[in-house]
């Protein structure tokens, strides 16, 4: 991983974090843990939210929090599932209060690439986890990489719409100016919260925001 593969917006923005300690430390683990257990997303895809949504081209950021452990799931994008896969209870959380908010019923693929591919940055905080261990990477420094990729788009960028669901993804995103950018914030649409984030019309709201600054509205579908 000291050649990162990563969009060359994103790479020039964060240049300055791959000299850090704490990255040569937390890619010798991760490179340390593919070699000897069974990690997701695939090493092809630890930098997907990246390279399907490049710096210039980000418009709305949604912030999770690590990937998906199970077997197939995992694909680089927050929420997002590899095609095939049952939707998780968040993800089917987040196309009900789509179908609410805009009338619309999304794809039932779970695939998330068609969202990121329209400037939608799909962002976990960890970027990997090993096979059946939730929130076995915390810790580890991928959360120092994440916070400087949030504070790279507040520096450099403005009109961003700002998804944060939930205390974990509002805290990382304490450093967003709000005055440059909309900054939405619900509960978490897991099954234990969710009665608090349907409702929230995110969908809409980005939407209406983006148009007002000349900027393409996002398809949900």
């Amino acid at each position: 991983m000291s050649l990162v593969k990563i969009d060359s917006g994103w790479k020039k923005s964060l240049e300055k974090e791959f000299e850090e300690q704490y990255w040569k430390t937390l890619t010798t683990y991760i490179r340390n843990q593919y070699g000897n257990q069974i990690i997701y997303p695939s090493a092809a895809n630890i930098f997907q939210a990246f390279n399907l949504c490049p710096f210039d081209s980000v418009k709305v950021v949604i912030v999770g929090q690590d990937p998906y452990h199970g077997q197939g799931q995992a694909n680089g994008l927050a929420f997002s599932v590899n095609d095939k896969i049952a939707l998780p209870p968040s993800l089917k959380n987040i196309y009900q209060e789509i179908r609410n908010d805009l009338g619309i019923s999304p794809l039932s693929s779970g695939d998330l690439s068609r969202w990121a591919t329209q400037g939608i940055l799909m962002l976990n905080s960890v970027l990997t986890v090993a096979a059946g261990l939730p929130a076995s990477h915390s810790g580890k420094g991928w959360e120092i990489f994440t916070d400087a990729a949030i504070r790279s788009l507040n520096q450099n960028r403005k009109n961003i719409v700002y998804m944060l669901w939930g205390k974990y993804a509002q805290n990382k995103g304490a450093v967003i100016d709000p005055t440059q950018n909309l900054v939405l914030k619900s509960a978490h649409p897991s099954p234990y919260s969710v009665s608090m984030f349907y409702g929230n019309h995110h969908f809409s709201k980005c939407n209406e925001y983006l148009k007002a600054h000349g900027k393409s509205e996002i398809d949900w579908h």
